[in-house]
């Protein structure tokens, strides 16, 4: 399943917390609407019905603003960006699939379950802590979503077409 790549009315994606994309069906759905503008196309990629053919959209800006959610929803993804994937003990890099959340104040102790209590450890880190209080490298925070786009333009995106990258 090929996406193509979602842009407000001033250029810009029209969110990063996911990135908006969305799938080539929905964009020919836009396009035909007349919903959208174009700005790129793949190259080799044709789609046809019995009365109409186009080629597939890679970059697509919608005509109308769309008002968009500026309120970072709490979830490991989203706590993930913001400590960059890194433990917050060892400072050891990690995938998404190797971080774990730690409570900083344990459940038992009275933590919470929230922006301020919660960062990313390795899994080594998270057991030695165990049910101990330990101070993170960094303390957790509840960022807005433009601190949180700000960490997640450091981070790599899943590019499904070499075109995006200018647009990101």
């Amino acid at each position: 399943m090929t996406d193509v790549l979602v842009l407000s009315t001033d250029g810009l994606p029209l969110n990063y917390l996911p990135l908006s994309a969305i799938q080539w069906k929905d964009a020919i759905t836009y396009l035909f609407l007349d919903k959208c503008t174009v700005l790129e196309w793949y190259d080799d990629w044709v789609v046809r019905s019995p009365s109409w053919e186009t080629r597939v959209p890679a970059v697509i800006m919608l005509k109308e603003r769309l008002r968009t959610k500026r309120k970072p929803r709490f979830s490991k993804t989203n706590i993930c960006i913001r400590d960059l994937y890194t433990c917050q003990y060892c400072e050891q890099r990690l995938a998404h699939s190797q971080c774990t959340m730690d409570h900083v104040i344990p459940l038992s102790k009275g933590g919470r379950t929230n922006w301020e209590n919660i960062v990313v450890a390795c899994h080594f880190c998270n057991e030695r802590k165990g049910n101990r209080v330990e101070r993170p490298k960094q303390l957790p925070f509840k960022p807005d979503y433009w601190e949180l786009v700000a960490k997640r333009k450091q981070l790599e995106f899943d590019i499904k077409h070499p075109v995006w990258e200018k647009y990101l």
